[in-house]
C-alpha cells in the first residue's frame, strides 16, 4: 500500500488534506479560546462609576461590556409613570420593586423612532415588602447613582393588579409609557437633591435598598464555543481519514487488477 501512497497524485492529495486539517486546528482552537472569553467588563471597570450619556446611547441594545457598570444620570422622576414589580426577593423575602421612570437631562431620543421628545430610563429605586409601604416619588432636579443592567424579557403574566408589571422590559415599558427609552434599567443605590439623599439608603424611607453586585465573572465557560471547537477538531481528522480512504481504495483497485491478470481463467464462463 505505500508504493500506492507516495504515488504523485497521492501525495499532492496528502498535502492538500493536511493544510486542510492545519486550518480546521487553527478553527478549533479559535473556538476553545473563544469559550473562555469575558464579554462582561471586570469589576475594576464597573465600579468605576460612569455618566450614563457617555456609557449607553438611546435606542441601541446593551452590549455586555456595558451591563453592571456603575453610572450616574441627572434629570427628575415622573411619578405619573410608578410601578410596581411582584415577586421580587431580598434578604430571603418575597416583595416588590419600586419602578419609576427617570427623565435624563442630555439624553437625546434616536432619530426614526422618537416616540417623545423626553427619554427616559426605569429605575429600580428599592424593595419593599408590601404595596403601602411605597413612598412618594422625589420631586425636583436630582442626580441618580447606580448600576446600569440590561433589560429583561417580556414575561406574559394575566390578572396583575393596575399599576404592577410581570418583568423589567423596557420594550413593554416603552410600550406602556408611549416614550423613548433606553432599552436599559438602572439600580438605583442613592438619590440626591440638594446634597440630600432621598433614595433607599436615607434613614427615613421605607425602602429597602436593592441588593445587585458586579457581573459573576467566575468560571464562566462558553459550552457551545467548546462544542464547536471539537467538531473542527474532527473535521481536521476526518480530511485525513478521507485521504486514507482514498489511497486504500486504489490500492485495492490495483489489488484486484492484478488478480485477474494472474487467474485470468476466473473470468471465463463455464
Amino acid at each position: 500500500m505505500l508504493k500506492t501512497a507516495i504515488k504523485p497524485k497521492w501525495i499532492a492529495a496528502l498535502v492538500f488534506a493536511l493544510a486542510v486539517s492545519v486550518i480546521l486546528v487553527l478553527l478549533s482552537h479559535w473556538q476553545l479560546s473563544r469559550s473562555l472569553e469575558k464579554d462582561v467588563a471586570p469589576p475594576s471597570v464597573t465600579e468605576k462609576v460612569q455618566p450614563l450619556l457617555n456609557t449607553m446611547t438611546p435606542g441601541h441594545l446593551m452590549t455586555g461590556d456595558r451591563e453592571g457598570q456603575v453610572v450616574t444620570a441627572q434629570g427628575h422622576f415622573d411619578p405619573s409613570k410608578q410601578l410596581l414589580l411582584p415577586s421580587r426577593l431580598e434578604d430571603g423575602n418575597e416583595g416588590y420593586w419600586d419602578v419609576v421612570a427617570f427623565v435624563v437631562d442630555g439624553a437625546v431620543a434616536p432619530i426614526g423612532v422618537k416616540t417623545s421628545e423626553d427619554v427616559l430610563i426605569p429605575v429600580a429605586r428599592g424593595w419593599v415588602s408590601s404595596p403601602d409601604d411605597v413612598p412618594a416619588v422625589p420631586e425636583g432636579k436630582l442626580e441618580i447613582e447606580g448600576r446600569l443592567l440590561n433589560s429583561e424579557g417580556p414575561v406574559l403574566k394575566k390578572d396583575l393588579p393596575e399599576g404592577q408589571i410581570s418583568a423589567l422590559s423596557t420594550a413593554d415599558l416603552t410600550n406602556r409609557w408611549n416614550s423613548s427609552m433606553y432599552a436599559a434599567f438602572i439600580v438605583s443605590f442613592s438619590e440626591t437633591v440638594d446634597g440630600h439623599d432621598v433614595g433607599a439608603a436615607a434613614a427615613d424611607n421605607p425602602l429597602v435598598p436593592i441588593t445587585v453586585t458586579a457581573t459573576d465573572q467566575n468560571n464562566k465557560i462558553n459550552w457551545l464555543n467548546i462544542f464547536y471547537s471539537i467538531e473542527w477538531a474532527v473535521f481536521a481528522g476526518f480530511a485525513i481519514f478521507i485521504w486514507w480512504r482514498l489511497v486504500a481504495d486504489d490500492y485495492r483497485r490495483e489489488q484486484d487488477a492484478l488478480y485477474d491478470l494472474e487467474h485470468p481463467e476466473d473470468d471465463e464462463t463455464p
